[in-house]
């Protein structure tokens, strides 16, 4: 049994999901040949979007994503966190060592969830909510590695950091197949072992699987 769909809708969020792998924009004659419709349907659907601001086209003529998505995208944090701690908490126990979940915020890796090992006399502090750029840390690097292959897998599937934090080292791994969203699954500690690179790489794929 076929469902019915809305079409508009279906365009509307299409021409988003254009605009977010075109952060230099588009013009409503290049979206309209994206999608195969005509420019009087797109500029439609560009008007409405930007009425409630999920759009905004600057005075270049191009069509970008609006501010709007922004506050939309801050909602999912608390769904990416649910999903993640489980996961991010079996890390943190077989690692004893502090397990994190980053995503992508503009230039910096946001920490959503962090899970700090139970059973640890001392241990590397990670702070929900901090920011790091992604040219530091084993998370941002494991997501600018990812973005280097253009979906072809990492060998090995994780990276290593020596500076996640003062006198701590870092071993991370990027969260493949998420439409719309860069995150990073790591670990944070004094010191850390060869064998944690696969662990960490399990529970990327987990949590990839949870939020799918």
């Amino acid at each position: 049994m076929v469902q019915e769909t809305s079409q508009t809708l279906d365009r509307g969020l299409r021409v988003l999901s254009l605009l977010s792998d075109s952060p230099e924009g588009l013009t409503v004659t290049e979206i309209a040949a994206a999608l195969g419709v005509s420019r009087t349907v797109v500029y439609r659907l560009v008007v409405t979007l930007e009425q409630h601001g999920l759009l905004r086209r600057g005075t270049d003529g191009r069509c970008r994503l609006g501010l709007a998505v922004l506050a939309l995208a801050r909602q999912v944090q608390p769904l990416l966190r649910e999903a993640a701690v489980p996961a991010l908490r079996r890390l943190a126990e077989a690692t004893n060592s502090t397990a994190y979940l980053g995503v992508v915020d503009g230039q910096d890796l946001l920490a959503v969830a962090v899970v700090e090992p139970p059973r640890s006399d001392m241990h590397v502090a990670y702070r929900l909510g901090s920011r790091i750029p992604l040219d530091r840390g084993a998370a941002g690097r494991a997501v600018l590695a990812a973005r280097t292959a253009a979906g072809r897998p990492l060998d090995p599937p994780w990276v290593v950091s020596s500076d996640d934090a003062p006198g701590s080292s870092g071993i991370a791994a990027p969260v493949s197949g998420i439409p719309g969203i860069e995150a990073a699954v790591g670990v944070a500690a004094l010191g850390l072992p060869d064998e944690i690179g696969p662990r960490v790489a399990r529970a990327a794929q987990e949590i990839a699987r949870a939020i799918g």
